[in-house]
């Protein structure tokens, strides 16, 4: 049975065009989806992550930083070379990073 070009939408099937403003809203629109949400933690929480990184300052121990980001995962690892309690930021192999995107220790 030979099907026609108009039937069962055969001629909108072998003709769709997607203009490029429809292409970039389309774009954006993944891109918001995929967009993480920051996790909020309570005080106990904050403190153990706090009481890690500053056992690895003093016993030269390397740990896995997990840390925030809209778009990817970020880990860092290393040992903690200096703790700002004041900017409220560690720095590990020379590159400092803000306590307020941690989200977990290990």
């Amino acid at each position: 049975m030979e099907r026609k070009k108009l039937e069962g939408n055969g001629f909108w099937e072998s003709s769709r065009i997607l203009l490029p403003e429809h292409r970039r809203a389309a774009k954006q629109l993944s891109q918001e989806q995929k967009r993480r949400q920051r996790i909020e933690y309570d005080d106990q929480e904050l403190e153990q992550f706090g009481r890690v990184l500053a056992e690895s300052k003093e016993l030269g121990q390397p740990v896995t930083i997990k840390l925030f980001d809209e778009r990817e995962h970020l880990v860092v690892i290393g040992i903690v070379d200096r703790l700002d309690p004041y900017k409220r930021r560690f720095m590990v192999d020379g590159e400092w990073f803000c306590l307020a995107d941690v989200e977990g220790v290990e």
